[in-house]
């Protein structure tokens, strides 16, 4: 019997219209576990505020990024499952879909439906585990799975922030930058409010006394610990010392408080300090997309030299690297 293998990355929009843009805004955004506020204030929020304000600016962003195959992460994430199908072989079914928007969870779990697997394995494509991005596609899966009459045995992969495959990966994609030759390089990770990963704390230990210096059972599932871990060992692999490198967060939305330091204001403060060039890794993505391509690759990039330096140097995300589908299927097999 085969199993069933399901890649789930977060979503993109079905073109860069505003409309599209629009649309994909507004499901992403209208998810509780993004924002986890009261049902009537979150759709208050999400149609009357953001999705109308951020839509036309999201739009052109997308613009600037879109390939002629579509989304750069749509085709990545294709590609990925292409590989990992061929890597695995004819014991695996291997299906693709988004969180949000197309192709949707909903339609790949009724092509599993209609097969007799003995096994299904969920692979989020998300390093570290976060409520707002693993946490919901788990229970996205569950919500439609619960209405299956046979329910087969349900694998779900929670994170994979430390895997030797995926480190070793993400060093091999880093070390032909040679980092040895920037003043300084950045480790910067998908933001989330810190009201989330307090809310994810059982131990009354979130975000006190240097809570997230090494990943224990306390802080296991703490999306802060675990990316502050995963840059350690990419560190550790690519030989940068602990003062030539800082971990930060990007892409906050709003004004609560969220993970800090900010990419943005390190890359600030990084430049008023006379550093010229740096890496930049963001290893919360496994492909290429917005926040890796605009946001780090140019916004952060322009934002670098206006304040005194001179080159952001991106380093792409893992997209079809072979070291990354080895790793793939090293986590399904496993």
């Amino acid at each position: 019997m085969k199993t069933g293998v399901l890649l789930v990355n977060l979503g993109t929009p079905d073109s860069p219209s505003v409309k599209d843009v629009r649309k994909y805004l507004r499901e992403f955004l209208s998810d509780p576990r993004v924002i986890d506020t009261s049902a009537l204030a979150r759709w208050l929020l999400v149609n009357f505020v953001i999705a109308p304000v951020r839509s036309p600016r999201s739009a052109k962003l997308y613009q600037s990024i879109w390939t002629e195959k579509g989304s750069p992460l749509l085709m990545h994430s294709e590609k990925q499952k292409q590989l990992l199908q061929e890597k695995l072989g004819n014991d695996f079914q291997v299906e693709l879909a988004m969180r949000y928007q197309n192709p949707s969870i909903q339609k790949a779990l009724e092509l599993f439906s209609k097969q007799n697997f003995n096994k299904i394995i969920i692979l989020p494509l998300f390093p570290q585990y976060a409520s707002a991005s693993t946490g919901s596609v788990h229970e996205k899966i569950m919500t439609v799975i619960s209405t299956w009459q046979v329910i087969p045995e349900i694998k779900f992969i929670n994170s994979f922030a430390t895997a030797q495959g995926f480190i070793n990966a993400f060093t091999e994609v880093g070390k032909k930058y040679q980092p040895e030759n920037y003043d300084h390089v950045l480790f910067s990770f998908h933001g989330l409010p810190e009201r989330q990963i307090k809310k994810a704390d059982c131990f009354d230990h979130c975000l006190k006394n240097n809570c997230c210096s090494r990943l224990e059972d306390r802080n296991s599932s703490c999306y802060r610990a675990q990316c502050f871990e995963t840059a350690r060992c990419l560190a550790k692999n690519l030989n940068i010392a602990s003062e030539s490198y800082t971990v930060c967060f990007q892409s906050r939305l709003g004004k609560t408080p969220w993970i800090k330091p900010y990419s943005d204001q390190v890359i600030i403060d990084l430049a008023q300090k006379g550093k010229k060039n740096i890496l930049a890794f963001s290893p919360a993505f496994v492909s290429d997309c917005l926040e890796t391509i605009y946001e780090i690759g140019i916004e952060y990039d322009q934002l670098f030299k206006k304040h005194g330096g001179n080159k952001i140097q991106m380093v792409e995300s893992l997209n079809d690297h072979p070291a990354w589908i080895e790793t793939m299927a090293e986590l399904v097999k496993n």
